[in-house]
């Protein structure tokens, strides 16, 4: 498996990693697929302190024991439970950050986090103390690296000129194309894209419309109507027909210098094995990047948190 350096960190991570969020709670079933992960020669996972109430981190940790120190481990923090545990708030605040590391280094079971993120971020944080505590945290060896979970534009510039963030991570394929308006920015400041996604909810997997939710018909995804989706797939796949639509979204993503690691979820092993597959099939050429532009959008941001 082919490897990027994250941004001005001194990490290689594969260039398709784990998002562990689609585990699931069935630990025997989660670390069948963190095992097959690893045979593929995937050595970046995600996590976040707010899946399944800390679980997941559990879950995560547990499996990747074995090959602690072959594997990058990035977890999130930011978002609090409540003590029902029925909803949460945001909370970015120093304290909490400082506090909320050391109860997500005991479910991983690990000293030390390698990419440690803020999960959002907004204007009205106190973005200075965030970058402190992350700093702080460094110093201390409780972390190796820290960067943030976002897509508004206002707070990814703040980050970028203020601190010493080695990741930003942003929902990222071609029927959400935004982030390309930011990548020169990342680019100039040492920072890769972390690329969560891509495949947009299995939109741009083979099965295509299959996938549609009964919201996606209703409303679409994104700036595309379920009418225009019903064009524009079957287009990029009859366009690119000697590849499957799997491979050319995930190929996309990574034809772009900022992205260091796409992170599609799998809940299977074949679904793992698939994606695996199609990170380590060709590049794609000028020419098919210039025609899956022509065929998509590049949408503008919309100014909210990222969750």
């Amino acid at each position: 498996m082919r490897k990027r350096k994250l941004g001005n960190s001194d990490l290689l991570v594969s260039e398709i990693g784990l998002g562990c969020m689609s585990l699931g709670t069935d630990k025997k079933q989660a670390e069948t697929i963190i095992s097959a992960a690893i045979d593929e020669g995937i050595n970046y996972f995600d996590t976040a302190d707010l899946y399944d109430f800390g679980t997941n981190e559990e879950i995560a940790g547990h499996a990747l024991k074995r090959v602690r120190d072959q594997v990058v481990i990035a977890t999130k923090a930011g978002n609090r439970w409540n003590e029902t545990k029925d909803s949460w708030h945001w909370d970015a605040s120093p304290s909490y950050l400082k506090s909320a590391v050391k109860d997500s280094l005991k479910r991983l079971g690990t000293d030390y986090i390698d990419l440690y993120q803020l999960h959002g971020g907004t204007m009205e944080d106190d973005i200075d103390g965030v970058i402190g505590a992350f700093e702080e945290l460094k110093a201390e060896g409780l972390i190796r690296h820290y960067g943030i979970s976002s897509i508004r534009p206002n707070v990814i510039k703040q980050y970028a000129e203020k601190s010493s963030i080695s990741s930003v991570m942003m929902q990222y394929s071609l029927l959400d194309r935004r982030p390309e308006e930011w990548m020169n920015l990342l680019i100039d400041n040492g920072i890769s894209m972390i690329a969560r996604g891509p495949v947009a909810k299995g939109l741009l997997s083979d099965k295509m419309l299959d996938k549609a939710s009964s919201s996606v018909k209703e409303n679409g995804y994104l700036d595309y109507s379920y009418e225009e989706l019903k064009d524009i797939l079957p287009g990029i796949k009859e366009k690119l027909s000697s590849r499957n639509l799997n491979e050319t979204a995930l190929q996309y993503v990574l034809s772009h210098k900022a992205v260091a690691s796409v992170i599609p979820g799998a809940s299977s092993v074949e679904q793992l094995q698939q994606n695996c597959r199609a990170v380590r099939a060709q590049s794609l050429t000028e020419e098919e990047i210039v025609l899956l532009k022509e065929l998509t959008k590049s949408s503008k941001y919309e100014a909210h948190r990222d969750m």
